[in-house]
């Protein structure tokens, strides 16, 4: 039998308005200036320019009576599961002057097409050529072709009616691995580092060395067993293996690098904010693309006015005063989800500028304090997801260079003086450690935990693993050298 029960449950929901400001706030500069645009062109109330101060009294009153009145809202849960990943990390704010600066970080054309143009000039049949141009589309992004050659034996017998074996299929691949990038077009890394070698027009003891090396001793290379590679291939002096494993080291393990079967469009890092040092005081502004001039279409105000003095009996002209309605309300509230935007990166980061002055005065990082999110919600008097959402999409330009701004949050850990410092600081000194080590003898987790502690931090060895993996170094086996 089913029992029936009263259940009180607390839920947070999210008016339009809000979710709107919310998307409005993560969006980066160049995004945020195509989401205008976008907005402009679909709704024929707003329009580009600066309201007249009359106009904008006005107006405010109106917007503040109807969003007062209006009940439509969305539950917050439903608003969490909306995906923002594909925003890149671009910029926002408040000067004309800096709007060129823009830094490129990266161009490239297609690697697909670069591999198809190299196949032209191999002078293939018509049948070769349609076999070449299915192994090279299934090179993935980092250079690699790890499909089965059966599969596309397959692929190209059911899409293309090429009926072809594994012979014929691994001449053609020896072919298109001969192109450029050095390594492309490889199974494994093993292959990977060999036809790098290979392709080295001086053939010196070491590549050759080198080759022996990675052909016949990979695994115990990988694992930098460097005795037994010394016994195996009777290797009679440390430095010419030593020399071999620096040319190793020195190749490509993705030739692919950062292209892709996509174009590889140039990027731009545009910061958010800029912060200068005017002797001695750090002065904050927008990056100007942040404060677009927007303002309401004063015809499509004075059409509802003209609606509003009409008998509404009228069917038609009821949906057209609707219409219009619609439209004055969805432009007035994107433009003050625009000024609300402006004003909480700007309070967000006054409040991180505060909590990390020092750092933003002299650049230091080991004055850079412990920071989490919630102690900049609590200064500005908003909610840690707000704060989350600005912390992970923007960057200050800085006189020391420009930094994302979660750089700035890190956990506190405690001092034998019982003072808090930040996780970065102890980073900064387990790098220091490591770089200065005796690369013969490298330090383990557990030195590196005594060694911190001496230097007064009180941290645990686990940390010191996490903390080193999050640094990209890798363990003191294979941080050992000749």
């Amino acid at each position: 039998m089913q029992k029936l029960g009263l259940f009180q449950t607390l839920s947070q929901k999210l008016s339009p308005q809000q979710i709107q400001f919310i998307k409005l706030l993560q969006v980066p500069t160049i995004e945020l200036e195509t989401r205008i645009e976008e907005e402009l062109e679909t709704n024929p109330a707003l329009e580009e320019g600066i309201e007249e101060p009359d106009e904008q009294a006005e107006q405010a009153e109106e917007f503040e009576e109807k969003t007062e009145s209006n009940e439509e809202e969305i539950s917050f849960e439903d608003y969490l599961h909306d995906d923002y990943s594909g925003y890149k990390m671009q910029g926002d704010g408040n000067n004309p002057d800096e709007e060129d600066k823009e830094i490129p970080i990266a161009t490239a054309t297609t690697l697909n097409d670069q591999l198809i143009n190299q196949l032209g000039f191999l002078g293939l049949d018509e049948r070769q050529e349609k076999i070449g141009e299915q192994l090279i589309g299934s090179i993935e992004n980092d250079g690699y072709i790890r499909r089965e050659l059966e599969a596309i034996i397959n692929d190209l017998a059911f899409s293309m009616n090429i009926e072809t074996d594994i012979d014929e299929l691994e001449e053609i691949l020896r072919k298109i691995q001969l192109f450029d990038p050095p390594g492309i077009a490889a199974r494994n890394l093993q292959e990977c580092l060999l036809l790098q070698l290979e392709r080295k027009l001086d053939q010196t003891p070491e590549v050759k060395l080198a080759i022996e090396i990675i052909e016949y001793c990979f695994v115990d290379f990988t694992k930098k067993h460097y005795e037994k590679i010394l016994k195996k291939l009777n290797i009679e002096h440390e430095e010419n293996l030593k020399a071999a494993i620096d040319l190793i080291t020195k190749l490509n393990p993705k030739p692919g690098g950062s292209s892709s079967g996509d174009m590889v469009k140039t990027q731009y890092l545009i910061p958010d904010y800029l912060l200068t040092n005017n002797n001695g005081k750090l002065e904050l502004t927008l990056n100007s693309r942040n404060a677009p001039e927007l303002k309401i279409s004063r015809s499509y105000s004075e059409m509802m006015e003209t609606y509003d003095k009409t008998k509404k009996k009228d069917k038609k002209l009821r949906e057209t005063a609707t219409f219009v309605k619609q439209k004055l309300d969805a432009a007035k509230w994107f433009i003050d989800a625009i000024k609300q935007r402006q004003q909480t990166l700007l309070n967000t980061m006054r409040s991180i500028i505060k909590y990390q002055y020092d750092f933003f005065l002299t650049g230091d990082e080991s004055k850079l304090r412990p920071m989490i999110l919630k102690d900049i919600a609590n200064e500005i008097n908003m909610d840690i997801s707000t704060v989350s959402r600005v912390a992970n999409s923007k960057s200050i330009q800085t006189e020391f260079g420009i930094y994302p701004l979660k750089y700035f949050f890190s956990e506190g850990i405690a001092t034998e003086s019982g003072d808090d410092v930040s996780s970065r600081e102890v980073k900064h000194h387990l790098k220091e450690l490591i770089d200065k080590e005796d690369k013969k003898k490298p330090l383990s987790d557990d030195k590196l935990e005594k060694s911190l502690k001496q230097k007064g931090y009180n941290i645990a060895r686990r940390t010191v693993a996490k903390y080193r993996e999050q640094l990209n170094i890798p363990v003191a086996r294979l941080r050992k050298e000749l």
